[in-house]
């Protein structure tokens, strides 16, 4: 992988005031983002509130702390990201329970009514986004479909990247434990991907 395109050089890029290097990182991250953001939300909070914004602002939140960040590991970006998603969807948990929502805390993007704004980071093509919206909404469907056991050594393992001994920590199991839990749940999924097309 080019060192201009992996995620330490994209990061990099970003710190150097490259505009484009946060775009790149937002579509190569956004997919994965937005499953665990879908699971992160709940049923209830779900229903009120869209992932995509919930993406946005995590997106927004991490190109303004981008300086705060420490690359460790190929995993620590993506794992950076998951605990400023939990953050914001604990505050949108906080203030949907409050029914107030301060002005100044909605983002408005930059447009005819309001030229100051922030642009958007994502300036993918309507075509793309919603092709991306449908491979999502897939994916949700087959994980959805999912023992809760198999869903979740998925999510902790693909979408948030944690190690099988920080898997089995959560779980409570051994490591050779998950390792064949998530080879079950991977093939379950594959079955479950194979019967829909």
């Amino acid at each position: 992988m080019s060192p201009f395109t992996s995620t330490f050089g994209l990061i990099e890029r970003f710190r150097e005031g490259d505009e484009t290097a946060f775009s790149q990182l937002f579509a190569k991250y956004r997919s994965r983002l937005a499953v665990l953001i879908h699971y992160k939300l709940g049923a209830s909070l779900r229903e009120r509130v869209e992932v995509d914004d919930i993406l946005q602002e995590v997106f927004l939140a991490a190109s303004k702390d981008i300086g705060s960040f420490t690359y460790r590991s190929p995993g620590s970006f993506m794992s950076w990201l998951s605990r400023i998603a939990e953050h914001v969807i604990v505050d949108e948990a906080r203030s949907r329970a409050r029914q107030k929502r301060r002005a100044a805390e909605v983002v408005r993007f930059r447009s005819a009514g309001n030229p100051g704004g922030p642009e958007p980071v994502d300036s993918e093509t309507p075509s793309r986004i919603l092709m991306q919206k449908e491979v999502t909404k897939d994916l949700l469907r087959r994980l959805d479909a999912l023992a809760p056991d198999y869903r979740d050594v998925i999510l902790m393992a693909k979408v948030e990247g944690l190690s099988s001994a920080e898997i089995a920590e959560r779980m409570g199991r051994s490591r050779e434990a998950i390792a064949v839990l998530l080879h079950r749940a991977l093939q379950r999924l594959r079955t479950l991907k194979e019967t829909s097309e």
